[in-house]
């Protein structure tokens, strides 16, 4: 029987086990419970009220609908999924809460390194990952990536190095640090879960809040303050004119991805990784999609999908590293976080035509015209209903020997799957220009 299966037994034996929220996670979660079949009773809550049973498991009790948070009260044990906003009357309860992450931080925290920030998470991830894995060391991917924690646990040696992806959902109540900790950077997002930045903020803070004087934090120059108090050595990280000297040996593009790349750099030199040996990893590293990525040229136009940016700051890194735009495609779902950055961006450089879509496209059109009196539809600012009018009318304007990009400084909720969904929609609407 192997050590995770006897931690599994252990934690929920004779236990009442509630699973709050049935996605990839929650169904990782009960696989894994039903499996060590110690549980006195395992159960399952979700607000969608069209849930699919496990497969084997008719006799599964599951609440559904709007009340579904309110039966935590009668179980003992309350595995809650990255994403669920706990409602008020059930706060009180969060001593019986907790996630995949926490226990595989509690179980397995000094065997991982564990990276968040509000941008960059999923490039440092994979790429730290792939320069381990090019230098022969037993590692493995976990995480926000994609990978819930509990699917890898039959893959960990005593000697494996687990690079586990964290967002702020998943930090948002452990208890837990990992050895290394990495923290790239804090932007406004995700308001419509916390309330306030300041939850936002100390979700993600929580990756080294419980780290101690053996473990070790890297960290971006633009969170450096939010370390002081820190238990851990803490190394602070800056781009720097050396760091483009890896632009010959990656196609990421930026200084932001320079930045992540430099970062890594560190974390590996940390790990006894030299320069030489790093590069050579580099060369081979290929980038995540929908990451700045160019995927087209159609009618001598050059097309980029960015769509993973969701916030400001994003799209101003895109259109200052791809200096040759001559449109951006704006707008998704309004979380109501402020894009007074991106309309002073856009102010001060006209020559780029914006095209605005969706929700929060029409909320940066309404702010443009009140704030520095553009005109919608005759002044670089334009209108469309979705995706599909935004690029045909990109397809009309756009000069030859320019770039378009899809870069929306928005969530894709309400319009399409994710992020990814949007990002392919948007290939297929471009290659249908030709």
């Amino acid at each position: 029987m192997s050590d995770y299966m006897e931690r599994i037994k252990e934690f929920i034996n004779g236990k009442k086990v509630l699973i709050l929220g049935f996605g990839r996670e929650g169904r990782s979660t009960f696989d894994l419970f039903a499996k060590a079949g110690t549980a006195a009773k395992i159960s399952i809550a979700d607000a969608n009220t069209a849930l699919t049973l496990p497969e084997g498991f008719p006799q599964t009790v599951v609440h559904t609908g709007a009340n579904y948070q309110n039966h935590i009260f009668n179980y003992d044990i309350i595995m809650k999924s990255p994403g669920i906003v706990l409602e008020p009357q059930v706060l009180t309860e969060t001593e019986r809460i907790t996630s995949q992450a926490e226990l595989f931080l509690k179980w397995y925290g000094k065997q991982t390194i564990g990276i968040t920030g509000t941008k960059g998470k999923s490039t440092t991830t994979t790429l730290l990952y792939h320069i381990l894995k090019e230098n022969g060391k037993k590692t493995i991917l976990a995480g926000n990536i994609g990978i819930p924690a509990f699917d890898i646990l039959d893959q960990i040696e005593d000697d494996s190095l687990i690079v586990c992806e964290l967002s702020c959902h998943q930090l948002e109540y452990t208890k837990y640090s990992p050895h290394i900790a990495i923290f790239l950077n804090l932007y406004e997002e995700h308001l419509d879960h916390y309330g306030s930045f300041e939850k936002y903020k100390e979700a993600k803070m929580n990756i080294f809040k419980y780290q101690d004087k053996d473990d070790i934090l890297y960290i971006g120059d633009e969170v450096e303050a939010l370390a002081k108090g820190a238990n851990s050595s803490v190394n602070v990280c800056c781009y720097t004119e050396d760091s483009k000297e890896y632009a010959e040996h990656t196609s990421l593009l930026g200084k932001h991805n320079f930045f992540d790349i430099s970062l890594v750099a560190k974390v590996a030199a940390g790990l006894g990784i030299d320069k030489a040996s790093f590069i050579r990893a580099l060369k081979t590293y290929k980038p995540l999609p929908h990451r700045l990525e160019y995927f087209a040229t159609v009618n001598g136009v050059k097309y980029y999908d960015d769509s993973i940016s969701t916030i400001s700051e994003t799209t101003i890194q895109a259109l200052e590293t791809l200096t040759d735009t001559d449109c951006v495609l704006i707008g998704g779902m309004d979380r109501g976080i402020d894009y007074s950055p991106l309309e002073s961006y856009f102010a001060e450089h006209p020559a780029v035509n914006v095209v605005l879509m969706y929700e929060t496209g029409a909320r940066i059109a309404r702010e443009m015209e009140l704030k520095y009196g553009v005109k919608i539809n005759t002044e670089g600012l334009f209108l469309a209903p979705n995706l599909k009018e935004a690029v045909a009318l990109c397809g009309r304007i756009a000069k030859k020997g320019k770039s378009v990009v899809l870069s929306p400084a928005a969530a894709s909720y309400g319009y399409f799957r994710n992020f990814e969904d949007r990002g392919e929609v948007f290939k297929t609407l471009v290659n249908n220009l030709k």
